[in-house]
């Protein structure tokens, strides 16, 4: 069995002990993702290396498996701050027809997502290397996304700020978080709270590893309006 046969079979596991049951071409799909990401990983640091034993799980299961609580009605997102291309390429794949922007500052890392790109053969998706706040970027995507996503660690006022110019009137935020968000939260809503117009908070739990959230990760999904 080689490495891809075997990130093939963990996300197999993962989906399956978790009920759910994606199409066995987008299984494929993401194990090659995984084998590509960790190709590329010894030349450019995307991911901790000390993480890539748990590639699946840490990276390509837990970005795939955020795609099942994407608001109806979405046709587009935005990946801020994409990386090695998560959890921007795996929703991607998990929702072919949705049009997705992955957009990170390092050159280095967004040639790296192109070329997944290319080679996983996406069309829904386009890399950019812009800041996100930059006015270039804002100019051309302007009011353009029905939803904005991160894993990234940006405190959510910063992603405001970010995520207000290029999402549509109405819109969707998502980010990963870890860790007690009291103040976090409060500070946004301070800044921001007339374009909250409802917040949920999803914890990430799955089987077997993480059944009652032993790793303290939330989904939290922002209704916006501007």
């Amino acid at each position: 069995m080689n490495r891809e046969e075997k990130y093939l079979g963990e996300l197999k596991s993962f989906f399956w002990e978790n009920s759910l049951s994606p199409e066995i071409f987008e299984l494929e799909r993401l194990a090659h993702f995984a084998e590509l990401l960790t190709q590329k990983n010894e030349e450019i640091n995307l991911i901790s290396r000390r993480d890539i034993k748990k590639i699946i799980e840490n990276h390509i299961f837990i970005s795939a498996y955020i795609s099942r609580f994407i608001p109806e009605k979405v046709n587009s997102f935005l990946d801020i701050g994409t990386g090695g291309g998560l959890p921007g390429i795996p929703l991607g794949i998990m929702n072919s027809s949705l049009k997705g922007v992955l957009v990170d500052s390092t050159a280095k890392k967004i040639k790296a997502v192109d070329g997944f790109i290319q080679k996983l053969k996406m069309g829904n998706l386009t890399a950019e290397n812009y800041r996100v706040e930059d006015e270039e970027f804002i100019k051309k995507y302007e009011d353009s996304f029905d939803l904005v996503v991160t894993r990234g660690t940006v405190p959510l006022v910063i992603l405001f700020r970010y995520a207000l110019p290029l999402a549509k009137k109405k819109a969707y935020l998502m980010t990963i978080k870890g860790g007690d968000l009291t103040e976090e939260i409060e500070t946004a809503k301070l800044k921001y709270g007339s374009h909250i117009k409802k917040s949920t908070f999803i914890e990430l739990a799955y089987k077997p590893t993480n059944a009652r959230n032993e790793k303290d990760k939330k989904l939290v999904v922002v209704e916006l309006s501007r």
